[in-house]
Protein backbone atom coordinates (compact mmCIF):
# COMPACT_ATOMS: atom_id res chain seq x y z
CA UNK A 1 0.00 0.00 0.00
CA UNK A 2 1.33 3.33 -0.93
CA UNK A 3 2.27 6.28 1.25
CA UNK A 4 -0.65 8.23 -0.42
CA UNK A 5 -3.34 5.04 0.06
CA UNK A 6 -2.17 5.03 4.08
CA UNK A 7 -3.22 8.30 5.00
CA UNK A 8 -6.59 8.02 2.97
CA UNK A 9 -7.75 5.74 4.99
CA UNK A 10 -5.62 5.90 8.33
CA UNK A 11 -5.97 8.53 11.25
CA UNK A 12 -2.87 8.22 13.51
CA UNK A 13 -2.52 10.71 16.51
CA UNK A 14 1.02 12.53 15.42
CA UNK A 15 1.81 11.20 19.39
CA UNK A 16 2.20 7.49 17.68
CA UNK A 17 4.02 8.82 14.89
CA UNK A 18 7.64 9.34 16.08
CA UNK A 19 7.85 6.66 18.15
CA UNK A 20 11.67 5.99 18.82
CA UNK A 21 13.24 4.30 21.52
CA UNK A 22 17.30 2.45 22.44
CA UNK A 23 17.94 -0.46 24.93
CA UNK A 24 21.38 -0.13 23.86
CA UNK A 25 22.87 -0.22 27.24
CA UNK A 26 20.84 -3.34 28.11
CA UNK A 27 22.23 -5.39 25.78
CA UNK A 28 25.37 -7.66 25.42
CA UNK A 29 25.84 -8.13 21.56
CA UNK A 30 28.57 -9.79 19.86
CA UNK A 31 29.56 -10.06 16.13
CA UNK A 32 32.11 -11.24 13.93
CA UNK A 33 32.68 -11.96 10.36
CA UNK A 34 33.36 -14.99 8.31
CA UNK A 35 33.43 -15.67 4.93
CA UNK A 36 31.32 -18.73 3.17
CA UNK A 37 30.86 -20.05 -0.10
CA UNK A 38 28.01 -19.96 -1.40
CA UNK A 39 27.50 -23.57 -1.55
CA UNK A 40 28.15 -23.84 2.03
CA UNK A 41 24.92 -21.19 2.22
CA UNK A 42 22.52 -22.58 -0.10
CA UNK A 43 23.57 -26.20 1.57
CA UNK A 44 22.50 -24.51 5.19
CA UNK A 45 19.65 -23.01 3.48
CA UNK A 46 18.05 -26.42 1.88
CA UNK A 47 18.79 -27.79 5.21
CA UNK A 48 16.94 -24.75 7.09
CA UNK A 49 19.46 -24.09 9.55
CA UNK A 50 19.81 -20.70 7.37
CA UNK A 51 16.20 -18.96 7.57
CA UNK A 52 14.47 -16.88 5.47
CA UNK A 53 12.39 -14.38 7.84
CA UNK A 54 8.92 -15.63 7.96
CA UNK A 55 6.95 -14.30 4.90
CA UNK A 56 9.97 -11.22 4.85
CA UNK A 57 10.14 -9.01 1.91
CA UNK A 58 9.64 -11.14 -1.12
CA UNK A 59 12.13 -11.74 -3.36
CA UNK A 60 12.31 -8.23 -5.82
CA UNK A 61 14.76 -8.79 -8.06
CA UNK A 62 13.74 -9.00 -11.96
CA UNK A 63 15.89 -11.06 -14.16
CA UNK A 64 18.54 -8.42 -15.14
CA UNK A 65 18.98 -7.70 -11.84
CA UNK A 66 19.71 -11.04 -10.88
CA UNK A 67 21.47 -11.83 -13.89
CA UNK A 68 23.69 -8.56 -13.38
CA UNK A 69 24.89 -10.44 -9.61
CA UNK A 70 25.63 -13.67 -11.47
CA UNK A 71 27.98 -11.91 -14.16
CA UNK A 72 29.57 -10.40 -11.34
CA UNK A 73 30.63 -13.69 -9.53
CA UNK A 74 31.28 -15.39 -12.89
CA UNK A 75 33.56 -12.31 -13.11
CA UNK A 76 35.35 -12.37 -9.86
CA UNK A 77 33.81 -9.04 -8.89
CA UNK A 78 33.87 -8.04 -4.86
CA UNK A 79 30.51 -9.39 -3.67
CA UNK A 80 28.97 -7.27 -0.93
CA UNK A 81 28.83 -8.48 2.03
CA UNK A 82 25.57 -9.82 4.25
CA UNK A 83 24.45 -9.92 7.53
CA UNK A 84 23.25 -12.90 9.97
CA UNK A 85 22.12 -13.07 13.55
CA UNK A 86 22.45 -16.74 15.26
CA UNK A 87 19.58 -17.08 17.14
CA UNK A 88 18.46 -19.30 20.69
CA UNK A 89 17.89 -22.51 18.43
CA UNK A 90 21.48 -21.93 16.70
CA UNK A 91 20.03 -21.02 13.48
CA UNK A 92 21.31 -18.49 11.15
CA UNK A 93 18.59 -15.23 10.33
CA UNK A 94 19.07 -13.33 7.20
CA UNK A 95 18.77 -9.64 8.31
CA UNK A 96 20.33 -8.27 4.86
CA UNK A 97 21.98 -10.32 1.58
CA UNK A 98 18.21 -12.25 0.96
CA UNK A 99 18.40 -11.06 -2.50
CA UNK A 100 21.71 -12.15 -3.41
CA UNK A 101 21.84 -15.76 -1.61
CA UNK A 102 18.21 -16.39 -3.20
CA UNK A 103 19.49 -15.06 -6.78
CA UNK A 104 22.50 -17.69 -6.60
CA UNK A 105 19.95 -20.54 -4.98
CA UNK A 106 18.04 -20.10 -8.04
CA UNK A 107 20.37 -20.17 -10.67
CA UNK A 108 22.11 -23.22 -9.16
CA UNK A 109 18.58 -25.03 -8.70
CA UNK A 110 17.71 -23.73 -11.79
CA UNK A 111 14.33 -22.40 -11.70
CA UNK A 112 13.21 -18.58 -11.23
CA UNK A 113 11.25 -17.73 -8.12
CA UNK A 114 9.38 -15.08 -9.57
CA UNK A 115 7.73 -16.64 -12.71
CA UNK A 116 8.85 -20.27 -11.97
CA UNK A 117 10.84 -20.83 -15.30
CA UNK A 118 13.92 -21.88 -16.49
CA UNK A 119 16.61 -19.49 -14.93
CA UNK A 120 18.68 -18.05 -18.42
CA UNK A 121 20.76 -15.28 -17.75
CA UNK A 122 19.47 -12.75 -20.57
CA UNK A 123 21.09 -11.88 -23.17
CA UNK A 124 21.45 -8.29 -22.61
CA UNK A 125 25.17 -6.41 -23.73
CA UNK A 126 25.69 -6.02 -19.86
CA UNK A 127 26.09 -10.00 -19.60
CA UNK A 128 29.79 -11.38 -20.75
CA UNK A 129 29.21 -13.25 -24.00
CA UNK A 130 30.52 -16.36 -22.81
CA UNK A 131 27.56 -17.00 -20.80
CA UNK A 132 24.63 -14.73 -21.69
CA UNK A 133 21.60 -16.38 -21.94
CA UNK A 134 23.01 -19.66 -20.06
CA UNK A 135 21.73 -21.76 -17.82
CA UNK A 136 23.70 -22.75 -14.48
CA UNK A 137 23.35 -26.51 -16.48
CA UNK A 138 24.70 -25.20 -19.50
CA UNK A 139 27.72 -23.45 -18.26
CA UNK A 140 31.44 -25.28 -18.08
CA UNK A 141 32.31 -27.07 -14.84
CA UNK A 142 35.09 -24.40 -14.31
CA UNK A 143 32.03 -21.32 -13.84
CA UNK A 144 29.82 -24.00 -12.13
CA UNK A 145 32.59 -24.36 -9.56
CA UNK A 146 33.33 -20.63 -9.90
CA UNK A 147 29.42 -20.06 -8.59
CA UNK A 148 29.36 -22.54 -6.13
CA UNK A 149 32.56 -21.88 -4.49
CA UNK A 150 32.66 -17.74 -4.65
CA UNK A 151 32.80 -16.48 -0.82
CA UNK A 152 30.68 -14.28 0.59
CA UNK A 153 31.83 -12.24 3.68
CA UNK A 154 29.54 -12.64 6.50
CA UNK A 155 29.05 -10.47 9.53
CA UNK A 156 27.11 -12.73 12.42
CA UNK A 157 25.68 -11.06 15.22
CA UNK A 158 24.31 -12.84 18.26
CA UNK A 159 22.85 -11.11 21.62
CA UNK A 160 24.58 -12.62 24.45
CA UNK A 161 22.40 -10.90 27.12
CA UNK A 162 19.64 -10.98 27.65
CA UNK A 163 19.13 -14.74 26.93
CA UNK A 164 15.74 -14.56 27.60
CA UNK A 165 14.68 -12.48 24.63
CA UNK A 166 16.12 -11.25 21.51
CA UNK A 167 15.09 -8.14 21.00
CA UNK A 168 18.25 -6.71 20.20
CA UNK A 169 17.51 -8.42 16.69
CA UNK A 170 14.85 -5.79 16.12
CA UNK A 171 17.74 -3.03 16.57
CA UNK A 172 19.76 -4.46 14.11
CA UNK A 173 17.32 -4.80 11.38
CA UNK A 174 16.15 -1.22 11.90
CA UNK A 175 20.12 -0.02 11.60
CA UNK A 176 21.51 -2.56 9.20
CA UNK A 177 19.45 -2.96 6.40
CA UNK A 178 20.23 -1.82 2.71
CA UNK A 179 17.16 -3.36 0.68
CA UNK A 180 16.54 0.76 -0.49
CA UNK A 181 13.15 1.29 2.32
CA UNK A 182 13.30 1.52 5.89
CA UNK A 183 10.96 -0.72 7.26
CA UNK A 184 8.40 -0.56 9.45
CA UNK A 185 8.02 -1.50 13.04
CA UNK A 186 5.99 -4.89 12.18
CA UNK A 187 8.09 -5.14 9.44
CA UNK A 188 11.27 -5.84 11.52
CA UNK A 189 8.85 -7.45 13.71
CA UNK A 190 7.82 -9.88 11.57
CA UNK A 191 11.83 -11.08 10.65
CA UNK A 192 12.76 -11.43 14.38
CA UNK A 193 9.98 -12.99 15.93
CA UNK A 194 9.54 -16.22 13.78
CA UNK A 195 6.84 -18.46 15.30
CA UNK A 196 3.18 -19.01 16.61
CA UNK A 197 2.14 -15.76 17.22
CA UNK A 198 3.89 -14.33 13.84
CA UNK A 199 1.91 -16.66 12.03
CA UNK A 200 -1.71 -16.52 13.98
CA UNK A 201 -1.05 -12.36 13.23
CA UNK A 202 -1.15 -13.05 9.17
CA UNK A 203 -3.97 -15.50 9.76
CA UNK A 204 -6.01 -13.12 11.73
CA UNK A 205 -4.99 -10.42 9.61
CA UNK A 206 -6.81 -12.66 6.43
CA UNK A 207 -10.04 -12.28 8.44
CA UNK A 208 -13.44 -11.18 6.57
CA UNK A 209 -14.87 -8.77 9.59
CA UNK A 210 -11.15 -7.70 9.72
CA UNK A 211 -10.48 -6.53 6.39
CA UNK A 212 -14.00 -4.55 6.16
CA UNK A 213 -13.71 -2.91 9.34
CA UNK A 214 -9.80 -1.91 8.78
CA UNK A 215 -11.53 -0.43 5.33
CA UNK A 216 -9.28 -2.40 2.67
CA UNK A 217 -9.73 -6.02 1.13
CA UNK A 218 -6.30 -6.75 0.31
CA UNK A 219 -4.00 -6.88 3.41
CA UNK A 220 -0.87 -4.08 3.47
CA UNK A 221 1.99 -5.40 2.31
CA UNK A 222 4.03 -2.86 4.76
CA UNK A 223 2.16 -4.89 7.77
CA UNK A 224 0.18 -1.66 8.83
CA UNK A 225 -3.30 -3.41 9.82
CA UNK A 226 -1.38 -6.72 11.15
CA UNK A 227 0.71 -4.43 14.11
CA UNK A 228 -2.94 -3.21 14.69
CA UNK A 229 -3.72 -6.57 15.61
CA UNK A 230 -1.32 -6.92 17.82
CA UNK A 231 -1.58 -3.73 19.71
CA UNK A 232 -5.11 -4.89 20.46
CA UNK A 233 -3.57 -8.43 21.71
CA UNK A 234 -1.05 -6.44 23.89
CA UNK A 235 -2.99 -3.99 25.49
CA UNK A 236 -5.53 -6.96 26.96
CA UNK A 237 -2.67 -8.64 28.02
CA UNK A 238 -1.21 -9.47 31.73
CA UNK A 239 2.16 -7.90 30.56
CA UNK A 240 0.07 -4.58 30.17
CA UNK A 241 -2.08 -4.54 33.37
CA UNK A 242 1.60 -4.90 34.73
CA UNK A 243 3.61 -2.19 33.54
CA UNK A 244 4.66 0.34 36.21
CA UNK A 245 5.85 3.05 34.05
CA UNK A 246 3.88 5.83 33.33
CA UNK A 247 4.43 6.18 28.73
CA UNK A 248 4.70 3.36 26.70
CA UNK A 249 7.56 2.98 24.20
CA UNK A 250 4.93 1.79 21.54
CA UNK A 251 7.50 -0.24 19.57
CA UNK A 252 9.26 -1.21 22.37
CA UNK A 253 6.26 -2.63 24.16
CA UNK A 254 4.95 -4.62 20.96
CA UNK A 255 8.27 -5.91 20.49
CA UNK A 256 8.81 -7.29 23.58
CA UNK A 257 4.49 -8.78 23.79
CA UNK A 258 6.05 -10.57 20.48
CA UNK A 259 8.91 -12.15 22.22
CA UNK A 260 6.70 -13.16 25.66
CA UNK A 261 6.26 -16.70 25.86
CA UNK A 262 2.82 -16.35 27.51
CA UNK A 263 1.40 -14.61 24.50
CA UNK A 264 3.10 -17.22 21.85
CA UNK A 265 2.31 -20.60 24.06
CA UNK A 266 -0.18 -22.32 23.08
CA UNK A 267 -2.98 -21.73 25.26
CA UNK A 268 -1.97 -17.61 24.61
CA UNK A 269 -2.45 -18.72 20.50
CA UNK A 270 -5.96 -19.81 21.55
CA UNK A 271 -7.19 -17.64 23.54
CA UNK A 272 -5.96 -14.63 21.44
CA UNK A 273 -7.36 -16.09 18.13
CA UNK A 274 -10.73 -16.16 20.20
CA UNK A 275 -10.42 -13.09 22.01
CA UNK A 276 -9.82 -11.11 18.51
CA UNK A 277 -12.38 -12.80 16.33
CA UNK A 278 -15.12 -13.10 18.81
CA UNK A 279 -14.71 -9.48 19.26
CA UNK A 280 -14.26 -8.43 15.63
CA UNK A 281 -17.56 -10.25 14.11
CA UNK A 282 -19.42 -8.59 17.26
CA UNK A 283 -18.54 -5.23 16.82
CA UNK A 284 -18.77 -5.59 12.82
CA UNK A 285 -22.34 -6.89 13.51
CA UNK A 286 -23.28 -4.41 15.68
CA UNK A 287 -21.08 -1.25 14.66
CA UNK A 288 -20.90 -1.76 10.97
CA UNK A 289 -17.68 -0.96 9.08
CA UNK A 290 -17.11 2.67 10.42
CA UNK A 291 -16.84 1.23 14.08
CA UNK A 292 -13.49 2.47 14.45
CA UNK A 293 -14.32 5.84 12.40
CA UNK A 294 -13.69 9.09 14.42
CA UNK A 295 -16.61 12.40 14.14
CA UNK A 296 -15.29 14.98 11.32
CA UNK A 297 -13.51 18.14 13.45
CA UNK A 298 -15.90 20.41 12.19
CA UNK A 299 -18.95 18.31 11.85
CA UNK A 300 -20.44 16.69 15.47
CA UNK A 301 -22.91 14.37 13.53
CA UNK A 302 -20.57 13.33 10.12
CA UNK A 303 -18.07 10.45 10.80
CA UNK A 304 -14.86 10.86 8.87
CA UNK A 305 -13.76 7.99 6.85
CA UNK A 306 -10.32 7.09 8.02
CA UNK A 307 -9.39 4.23 10.14
CA UNK A 308 -8.52 5.16 14.04
CA UNK A 309 -6.17 3.44 16.43
CA UNK A 310 -6.73 4.95 19.35
CA UNK A 311 -10.86 4.30 18.95
CA UNK A 312 -10.02 1.18 17.62
CA UNK A 313 -8.34 -0.28 20.95
CA UNK A 314 -10.68 1.52 23.39
CA UNK A 315 -13.99 -0.08 21.84
CA UNK A 316 -12.21 -3.11 20.83
CA UNK A 317 -10.93 -3.96 24.84
CA UNK A 318 -14.10 -2.42 25.71
CA UNK A 319 -16.56 -4.81 23.84
CA UNK A 320 -13.63 -7.57 24.75
CA UNK A 321 -14.24 -7.09 28.49
CA UNK A 322 -17.88 -7.18 28.02
CA UNK A 323 -17.96 -10.55 25.88
CA UNK A 324 -15.45 -12.47 28.02
CA UNK A 325 -18.41 -12.01 31.17
CA UNK A 326 -21.40 -12.32 28.56
CA UNK A 327 -20.66 -14.48 25.32
CA UNK A 328 -24.19 -14.11 24.29
CA UNK A 329 -24.29 -10.55 24.64
CA UNK A 330 -27.59 -9.49 22.88
CA UNK A 331 -27.96 -5.55 21.79
CA UNK A 332 -29.63 -3.57 19.26
CA UNK A 333 -27.08 -2.22 16.94
CA UNK A 334 -29.16 1.01 16.65
CA UNK A 335 -28.62 1.77 20.99
CA UNK A 336 -25.07 0.83 20.23
CA UNK A 337 -24.37 3.10 16.98
CA UNK A 338 -26.07 5.87 19.05
CA UNK A 339 -24.13 5.27 22.51
CA UNK A 340 -20.64 5.12 20.04
CA UNK A 341 -22.08 8.41 18.69
CA UNK A 342 -22.25 10.00 22.31
CA UNK A 343 -18.78 8.40 23.23
CA UNK A 344 -16.62 10.05 20.13
CA UNK A 345 -19.00 13.02 21.21
CA UNK A 346 -17.33 13.06 24.37
CA UNK A 347 -14.64 15.64 25.26
CA UNK A 348 -12.64 14.11 27.39
CA UNK A 349 -12.50 11.15 25.37
CA UNK A 350 -11.35 12.61 22.21
CA UNK A 351 -8.52 14.24 24.43
CA UNK A 352 -7.62 10.82 25.20
CA UNK A 353 -7.49 9.49 21.52
CA UNK A 354 -5.57 12.65 20.61
CA UNK A 355 -3.18 13.48 22.95
CA UNK A 356 -0.82 11.52 24.84
CA UNK A 357 -1.82 8.23 23.56
CA UNK A 358 0.53 6.14 25.01
CA UNK A 359 0.44 7.20 28.15
CA UNK A 360 0.09 4.04 30.47
CA UNK A 361 -3.12 6.07 32.06
CA UNK A 362 -4.58 7.31 29.75
CA UNK A 363 -4.99 4.09 27.57
CA UNK A 364 -6.59 2.26 30.47
CA UNK A 365 -8.93 5.93 30.67
CA UNK A 366 -10.37 5.91 27.40
CA UNK A 367 -10.77 2.45 27.61
CA UNK A 368 -12.87 2.93 30.62
CA UNK A 369 -15.00 5.38 29.04
CA UNK A 370 -15.69 3.55 26.08
CA UNK A 371 -17.08 0.44 28.21
CA UNK A 372 -19.12 3.02 30.41
CA UNK A 373 -20.46 4.67 27.57
CA UNK A 374 -21.27 1.12 25.14
CA UNK A 375 -22.25 -1.07 27.64
CA UNK A 376 -22.86 0.90 30.50
CA UNK A 377 -20.42 -1.14 32.78
CA UNK A 378 -17.81 -0.12 34.95
CA UNK A 379 -14.18 -1.58 33.47
CA UNK A 380 -11.79 -3.12 36.31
Amino acid sequence: MSKEKEEEILDIPASEKDDYYSDDSLYNINSWGADLSFRELISQYEEGDLAKPELQRNYVWDKAEASRFIDSILLGLPVPSIFLAKTRDEKMLIIDGYQRIMTVYDFVRGIFTKDEKVFRLTNSEKINTRWRGKAFSELSETDQRKIRTTTIHCIIFVQVAPRDNETSLYQIFERINTSGRTLLPQEIRNCVYQGTLNKLLFELNRENSWRRLYGLSEVDSRMRDMEFILRFLAFGSKMFNEITAQRLSLKKFLNEYMGDSESTSTEGIASNKDRFLSTIRFLEKNLGTQAFHNLSSTDSEKVVSKFNPTIFDSIMLATEYVLKNDPNLKIEDKALKQRKLDLLKDEKFQDLIRIRTTDVDRIKERIVLATKYLYGIVYE
